[in-house]
């Protein structure tokens, strides 16, 4: 498998040194003091989640509204010219609609058409602030001019500063020599200066050409013309783009954003590999009101280093185009039916490898391939569907390749009466299909050797599973009995095309599944640390009986081997999906008790303990035969297989307070006294943003049995240490943290530390990870390999951000937490 390379997401384009001509010579006049521009400090009322030391508020008008049309004034003196003209002076305030305009001197002329202002002037228009040395006003129009400009948008908490302000007829403003910040004044982080700047409040975008980004006064970025937002409307226009180091070469990618309409749009992201190529890169999402879905997919005509980036026994070679395409589509015809569209598909098992997903890179293992209806009536429930993957591994092992299900039909209903009596009605009739070349033994070459497709995996065929059940539920509050008949039928019509077989085309069976299920509820007040509490005592039987019924002849299409646990003491399944009915002779007993709150009923402790007991030897396994047991008598497999009583089931789940809760699951086996399995979780969790989590997990050699591949089972008892936080240093920032370790081969798993800072007008995400990639063997470690990648993200709030977002990994990473948005407050 090809080595994921370490990715850097660089700030952009350092550009300091790029271009320095008359257009970066843009010079805005000087900012304001805060105390100029509306702006007030928080004090005792300040919001717990506020990231800004203050905020813009807008006084009211010194002016009540005129009539429509109209001008008021208000002025200290006025005086009338020979000519017709009015000259106002001292404490002048003149307002049409909603524009006020504030100066110590206002001239108007004879035809009463504009207003000329003296500085220092003041010009108020819904929630916007414009002060300047001069300003003309008409009073025709919106259209109004102003020298020596600094303007503040209330409502979009953006500032800044021009030499020249107009606003035009259509009610845009277009700035001369002008900067543009949503820093709080008195902070110059960031700042846009444009020798031209279009600002549209109505369509929430803004335009600058010949525009430089200054971080601290230093330029690091050129545009010759960009579009920002204003608010959180989408707008059409180039992202932030991302610059990522290899050890080979760099890798930049630059997205397009196109706000198609309010329901659709698409992102076009040419990406340019140094040691690879270009690559185009594209999304395009949309929303109706019945349906919704996503196209994405990317291409590259000629990788240049798809051959020397192949695993053994890769078809991939120097040259090859590459591509993958994952289509998304939900939606639904009426309140009953809905359905859902998927089709994935890439050039090669290492496509994302080589070229990743997102920071996290987490496995990309398989792309879905999905067409499935449904329909939800008070009675039945019918679903029809085609399905498959496509798996992504270079080379595939034949014997991996998935079966495909075309198609899938499924029927289920339930019919209740008066007294506790129902039937149930579950049907499900698949095709299975899959695309294997072998030879008329099984066998195929893969890298150096030979393998063999074991027989119950070689067929393609169609499965009718049939389970009709009936039963009668007594339930009241101090206990309940359920006896309950189920008949599970199975039936095949196999084509093992030119495999060589003794086994019959058409094998089929019917089993009773019978089981009978009670307990008893003992309740008793109980006061705890003050506290109203109700204690239960529910003690559980659970009987069930199957039948072991030869399946040798069955294929394996869909099924497992479920792993004993709590919930499996009181289910007769032993088996998920419908290949295998496992034959069963068990009676389990267990008591669990209950703390609950008294007025609200919430659960704040749960405590059970079970065991099973086995009459007979568990014959079926997925080989099927009820007459054999697994060949290894020494293995854990035999041994799980003949023991007459489960391990020990110990389950806890306390919410110890508010912000405290632990979680506990022990299977202790009381013959051989050892531990079978043993999970334990500490968290942690704070209104203020704060947790902690705690892990432990242990397993014994051989317990689990979900994998049937030797390559996917553990070789070893597993033992790991899962630690992981966030702490919410403030509103500003969280500091993430996570350390998976592997005691049993002393090693890490998974390393990762990260940082979030959300200030005023910028949001950053720092984080370094390193993780283990075991190569698709489980039970060895000799080939596994370590990844590691490097993110940052730098957001300037208003004008965009450069990096992918990591928000989900986080959330993922350390359970409870959620990521801050990086909105400004």
């Amino acid at each position: 498998m090809a080595k994921r390379p370490s990715r850097t997401a660089l700030a952009g384009l350092v550009t300091s040194n790029l271009i320095i001509a008359a257009p970066l010579l843009a010079a805005p006049p000087e900012p304001l003091p805060a105390d100029r521009l509306d702006w007030q400090p928080w004090g005792a009322d300040r919001p717990a989640d506020a990231v800004c030391r203050g905020r813009y508020v807008m006084p009211d008008y010194r002016l009540a509204p005129p009539p429509e049309g109209q001008v008021t004034s208000e002025a200290d003196s006025g005086e009338y010219g020979a000519e017709g003209e009015t000259r106002l002076s001292g404490q002048v305030v003149l307002r049409r609609g909603d524009t006020q305009l504030e100066a110590p001197r206002v001239n108007l002329p004879a035809s009463r058409d504009r207003v000329q202002a003296e500085g220092p002037v003041a010009l108020r228009d819904r929630n916007l602030l414009v002060r300047g040395d001069a300003a003309e006003f008409s009073l025709e129009s919106d259209a109004a001019s102003i020298d020596t400009a600094h303007y503040v948008a209330h409502e979009q908490r953006l500032r800044g500063d021009a030499v020249r302000l107009a606003r035009l007829e259509d009610g845009r403003y277009r700035l001369r020599e002008a900067s543009f910040t949503t820093c709080e004044p008195g902070s110059e982080l960031w700042r846009l200066v444009g020798n031209d700047i279009l600002l549209d409040r109505e369509q929430g975008f803004g335009t600058a050409k010949h525009a430089r980004l200054e971080v601290g006064h230093v330029p690091v970025f050129y545009w010759p013309w960009v579009r920002f937002p204003l608010d959180e409307r989408r707008q059409t226009g180039f992202l932030w783009p991302t610059l990522g180091a290899t050890g080979s070469g760099l890798d930049y990618s630059q997205p397009f954003y196109w706000n198609i309409a309010p329901d659709q749009d698409a992102t076009l992201t040419p990406r340019w590999i140094s040691d690879r190529g270009l690559l185009l890169g594209g999304e395009y999402r949309y929303l109706f009101p019945s349906d919704a879905g996503t196209i994405e997919g990317a291409y590259i005509a000629d990788d240049k280093r798809a051959g020397d980036e192949a695993s053994n026994g890769s078809r991939l070679a120097n040259g090859d185009e590459r591509w993958y395409l994952d289509f998304r589509h939900a939606g639904r015809f009426d309140e009953r039916t809905d359905y859902r569209l998927r089709y994935g598909a890439a050039s090669d098992g290492a496509y994302f490898d080589d070229f990743g997903r997102d920071f996290a890179e987490q496995d990309t293992d398989h792309l879905s391939r999905l067409a499935r209806l449904d329909y939800r009536g008070d009675v039945w429930r019918l679903q029809a569907k085609a399905q498959g993957y496509q798996r992504l591994d270079d080379p595939l092992k034949e014997g991996d390749k998935p079966f495909y299900r075309l198609p899938s039909l499924d029927a289920r209903a339930r019919w209740s009466q008066d007294g506790g009596l129902y039937q149930e009605w579950a049907s499900n009739l698949t095709y299975f299909w899959r695309d294997v070349n072998t030879d008329e033994d099984g066998l195929y070459d893969f890298r150096d050797g030979r393998r063999r497709i074991p027989l119950r995996e070689a067929a393609n065929g169609t499965r009718l599973r049939l389970d009709p059940a009936v039963g009668w539920r007594f339930d009241e509050s101090w206990g309940f009995l359920e006896p309950r008949v189920e008949l599970a039928h199975r039936s095949y019509d196999l084509d093992y095309g030119d495999r060589e077989t003794p086994n019959t085309d058409t094998p089929s069976l019917t089993v009773p599944v019978t089981s009978i299920d009670g307990g008893l509820v003992f309740e008793r007040d109980l006061d705890v640390g003050g506290g109203a509490y109700r204690q239960t005592l529910e003690p559980r039987l659970n009987y069930a009986y199957v039948p072991a019924e030869d399946q040798s002849e069955f294929p394996d299409f869909d099924t497992g081997e479920r792993n004993f646990s709590w919930q499996q003491l009181w289910s007769p399944d032993r088996f998920s999906g419908g290949d295998r009915v496992g034959d069963l002779n068990r009676l389990s007993y267990g008591v669990e008790s209950r703390l609950l709150e008294d007025a609200s009923g919430r659960e704040r402790l749960s405590l059970g303990l079970g065991q099973a007991l086995y009459f007979e030897d568990r014959h079926i396994d997925m080989a099927g035969d009820p007459d054999t047991l697994p060949r290894d008598e020494d293995s854990y497999e035999y041994y799980d297989a003949t023991r007459d009583r489960s391990p020990l089931v110990t389950r806890l789940n306390w919410r110890l307070s508010d912000e405290w809760r632990t979680r506990w699951q022990w299977l202790y086996d009381d013959k051989e006294s050892r531990t079978e399995q043993a999970s334990w979780d500490l968290q942690y969790r704070a209104d203020a943003g704060h947790v902690l989590n705690l892990g432990y997990r242990w397993q014994l050699q051989g317990f689990d049995v979900s994998e049937d591949d030797f390559e996917d089972r553990l070789g070893y008892n597993r033992e790991e240490f899962d630690v992981s936080g966030a702490y919410r240093v403030g509103p500003q920032v969280d500091l993430i943290g996570r350390f998976v370790y592997d005691n049993t081969n002393d090693r890490s798993l998974e390393q990762m530390a990260g940082v979030q800072w959300n200030d005023c007008c910028y949001g950053l995400q720092l984080v370094w990870r390193e993780w283990v990639d075991d190569e698709g063997t489980a039970n060895t470690i000799e080939d596994d390999t370590t990844d590691r990648g490097f993110f940052l993200r730098f957001v300037f709030k208003g004008l965009g951000g450069i990096g992918g977002d990591a928000a989900s990994y986080f959330d993922g990473a350390v359970p409870g937490y959620r990521s801050t948005a990086f909105g400004a407050r």
